[in-house]
């Protein structure tokens, strides 16, 4: 059964940021509106601009309320005042995300191309002891996943950034990705690729598999915003990113942090 509130949305932050949304919702503080697609002929092969990407997320729809409805009825701005950014982890939590009294936003699935998401190098102690590891973007040549993405406000952008550095200015950064792809998805059920079909060669890691075929259009890559942590970057596994598909937060907690080496933001990730 779905929950109907963020409150009641299940959330432990020794498995942060799990469980996560399968399709597109938007939270208000009272309510999880569950959208659906209606656009009847999605292009794979478009890349939208950034209006193309408002008018596409303008035609989802939750019962006969559409998503501009909705915000309308919680005084909220509407998709033509919104920006892509994605949410990586906990942000993507409805639970987590009403506790930052953001306002409502709509949240849709995205699938990352040569990108994935890795744990950042770095606790957050404010829900649990020793914390939790935020997440954060790097580069995986041939490397798939499913993620969320938020039409988010500047001012909410500007609160999750400021929620992420935890009061440490500078830890944590909006970008603009400089590389891979980001692109709609409507296959809930897609899979990243399995542990073993992950090649390294002693200096990087390809995936030895074919990607699904894309569901959805491409984004441009200059409109969307991401959080990546500036510290440091995010650990890795003698030389290995240690994604986050494959590795959950206790796991990589016990048997990963502080067992292999730091890799500096810089050099995991081109930024525009």
């Amino acid at each position: 059964m779905q929950a109907e509130t963020p409150n009641l949305w299940q959330y432990s932050p020794a498995n942060s940021p799990l469980p996560l949304p399968d399709g597109p919702i938007i939270v208000t503080n009272k309510t999880i509106h569950y959208l659906q697609n209606d656009n009847e002929n999605i292009d794979s092969n478009q890349l939208l601009s950034l209006d193309g990407i408002q008018k596409y997320c303008s035609n989802f729809s939750a019962g006969d309320l559409s998503v501009d409805q909705i915000l309308n009825r919680e005084n909220a701005e509407i998709m033509e005042h919104r920006k892509p950014f994605l949410l990586l982890g906990e942000l993507a939590n409805p639970f987590q995300l009403n506790r930052l009294n953001l306002g409502p936003m709509p949240i849709f699935i995205a699938r990352l191309e040569n990108l994935c998401r890795t744990y950042s190098d770095g606790l957050d102690s404010r829900m649990i002891q020793p914390g939790i590891h935020h997440i954060t973007l790097a580069r995986s040549e041939g490397w798939w996943e499913k993620t969320h993405i938020g039409m988010a406000t500047i001012d909410q952008m500007k609160k999750m950034i400021s929620w992420l550095s935890n009061g440490r200015r500078g830890d944590w950064k909006p970008v603009k990705p400089g590389e891979g792809g980001i692109r709609f998805e409507n296959d809930i059920s897609l899979v990243p690729p399995p542990f073993d079909s992950l090649n390294w060669d002693g200096l990087k890691e390809t995936v030895t598999i074919e990607s699904p075929p894309p569901t959805g259009p491409s984004m441009e890559i200059a409109q969307v915003m991401v959080p990546v942590h500036t510290k440091w970057g995010c650990y890795d596994s003698r030389g290995k990113i240690i994604r986050c598909a494959h590795v959950q937060q206790r796991d990589f907690h016990t048997n990963y942090f502080r067992r292999g080496s730091s890799k500096k933001w810089q050099d995991i990730l081109k930024i525009q």
